[in-house]
């Protein structure tokens, strides 16, 4: 007997489920673009728990007869293909036909669809691959889904799963993908009761602004481009609004997102000189192309695709991105050009009434020249008046010439400073470059980043107080409401406890907003950047799974709140910023690894000498 068997049906769906239900976002991105397929004009969305208990997805669009609502659950039945050339002029999104078979195989599924021009629709229920009922059934047009437990019969896929708001936070990425290449349909999503998106038809930009929030209206530049290879539009950021983390960046080619490190690398390009290395733009890009020029069946989910002339779409993209910003004075522009209205001036063109005058001389007639004792103490009036005006230039020419960091003033009360510990026989201190602590050691001399320093006091203490709560709030004298992206605020939410325990005093304000009524004790900057600065920064750290939700709040505030480089530090903050660091369960580097203190011993010192 051979050894080779055919698997059943129902082993073969969950092996196509692991490629195409990798997570609840999968099943929402191939509910919704099936829904976009079906014409329809309205899409709405309901999640729990992260979408693991529930995902139902109602769309008004064509719907199916109960031949179709029955068919469209068998695998590789698909209503988009009938010939392999098809495969290669695609104008829709799914044509594999795996996705449906594939969810049934691993959830509870349940479907009511109705045609307009049926008088009744069809209910259907499914779990793992079995039709466990088909029925009649009284239902508004179009398509209603429910997916229910999901992965209820594969548990070890189950475990996998991260949070409810990891997951919800994915949700949303699809959400917003199929939303923006979609600006013609009204979408609306719910969490868990709550509304989180309730977008109407419109233009791009109204769709932008309505996913995004209202700030992004003057954040953003138009682009719209027409050649031969592709018609380029949509919208970039403005390089002044960058973030530190990539998730505002969305490449659409024929209305299907891609990801695309080469195409987004032209864009970044275009940005050269703009932008620091580590902040990134926001862009939504649409790239309308001849089906026949690309190749979408070269990944599982199709978010990657081949060009068949990459080179010349990266040139192009480059180039437009970079115009616009041009255009927009973002880049600088030279123009050696006469403008024409300076060509055509016309020096008549003012009334005389109004030409400028000669200046009046005035001449003091009791002036005498000859009148030494006068003009000497004319002279010496001067002098001093000069003297007492102008000291305190002098006094700065003064210091620049004689160091560029450190005044002479600074340098005598340090070296006082300095003279007075070794005579009370107290460690000395200094500050170089208004970076660096230095101080002498036993062995050597001891350099010390001040920055880094700080930020490792900093991330102990907040760690110590969101554990035991006892972070110190002060009130603001005027609430502050900021508005968040749905993303930021399932972020928000995730932390909410977090940010309690260090001392901020949050409540939500509705329609993706919060407002704050208190913060921390030491902070003394915007709430606004603050929050959002933390935000972008907990984006970096959590993508690494060794790290506590706790411990990114930490680095976050830690980082944002430490004193920067060229801040000059008297010898008692000196002291004690160094009996703070050392007392410290991990002194000698920051959260991140960054070194804080490094010695230079006698005997490097002795062959530097």
């Amino acid at each position: 007997m051979g050894v080779i068997n055919l698997l059943p049906d129902h082993t073969a769906n969950q092996i196509a489920a692991g490629e195409v239900v990798q997570r609840p976002a999968s099943v929402v991105k191939e509910l919704l673009e099936n829904s976009v397929d079906a014409k329809a004009t309205k899409i709405t969305l309901h999640i729990k728990e992260g979408g693991k208990a529930l995902i139902q997805i109602t769309d008004n669009g064509s719907g199916m007869s109960d031949v179709d609502a029955r068919l469209c659950w068998e695998r590789h039945a698909t209503s988009k293909l009938n010939t392999i050339e098809d495969l290669f002029a695609l104008q829709t999104f799914g044509f594999r036909g795996e996705a449906l078979a594939s969810l049934a195989a691993v959830a509870q599924v349940e479907m009511k669809t109705k045609r307009a021009q049926d008088e009744v629709g069809t209910h259907i229920v499914i779990e793992g691959s079995q039709v466990k009922m088909q029925e009649v059934v009284a239902t508004s047009v179009g398509t209603s889904i429910i997916v229910k437990n999901l992965f209820f019969n594969v548990p070890a896929r189950r475990t996998f799963l991260k949070s409810d708001s990891v997951e919800s936070n994915h949700i949303i990425e699809e959400f917003l993908r199929v939303a923006l290449a979609n600006p013609q349909i009204g979408f609306s999503m719910t969490n868990n009761d709550s509304e989180v998106f309730h977008v109407l038809p419109g233009t791009l930009k109204q769709r932008i602004i309505g996913l995004f929030g209202d700030k992004y209206n003057e954040q953003i530049l138009t682009v719209n481009e027409s050649t031969q290879i592709a018609n380029i539009y949509g919208f970039v950021g403005k390089p002044d609004f960058a973030k530190r983390t990539r998730g505002e960046q969305f490449f659409f080619v024929n209305q299907r997102f891609i990801k695309n490190a080469y195409l987004n690398h032209a864009v970044v390009g275009a940005y050269q000189d703009l932008l620091p290395t580590d902040n990134f733009p926001f862009y939504v890009l649409f790239l309308d192309l001849d089906p026949s020029t690309i190749d979408i069946n070269v990944h599982p989910t199709k978010t990657e695709i081949k060009f068949r002339d990459e080179k010349n779409l990266y040139a192009i993209l480059k180039a437009v991105v970079k115009r616009t910003l041009g255009q927009h004075t973002i880049t600088p522009q030279f123009d050696f050009e006469t403008p024409a209205a300076i060509q055509n001036f016309d020096p008549n063109f003012f009334n005389k009434d109004f030409m400028p005058s000669p200046p009046q001389i005035r001449v003091d007639q009791n002036y005498n020249p000859f009148n030494t004792e006068r003009q000497g103490s004319h002279e010496a009036n001067f002098r001093e008046q000069s003297n007492q005006k102008n000291w305190q230039e002098l006094y700065t020419s003064s210091q620049e010439h004689h160091s560029p960091t450190e005044s002479p003033n600074t340098q005598a009360s340090l070296g006082q400073s300095m003279q007075q510990e070794e005579e009370d026989g107290q460690k000395q201190f200094m500050q170089i470059h208004k970076r660096y602590i230095v101080t002498s050691i036993k062995s050597g001399i001891m350099l010390i980043d001040q920055q880094a320093a700080h930020e490792r006091i900093l991330y102990e203490r907040y760690l110590e107080e969101m554990e035991k709560n006892s972070g110190v709030s002060q009130q603001v004298l005027f609430p502050v409401v900021l508005q968040f992206s749905a993303s930021d605020l399932v972020l928000f939410q995730e932390l909410r406890n977090e940010f309690k325990a260090l001392g901020f005093v949050l409540d939500d304000f509705g329609n993706n907003q919060i407002v704050i009524n208190g913060l921390p004790a030491e902070v003394n900057e915007s709430p606004q950047l603050l929050l959002e600065s933390m935000l972008e920064q907990y984006k970096t750290y959590k993508t690494d799974v060794k790290i506590t939700s706790r411990e990114s709040v930490a680095r976050s505030l830690s980082k944002r709140l430490s004193i920067p480089h060229g801040k000059t530090l008297d010898p008692m903050e000196m002291r004690n910023m160094i009996d703070e660091l050392f007392a410290c369960t991990m002194p000698y580097h920051t959260a991140d690894g960054k070194v804080i203190v490094r010695t230079i011993s006698m005997d490097e010192l002795e062959r530097i000498s």
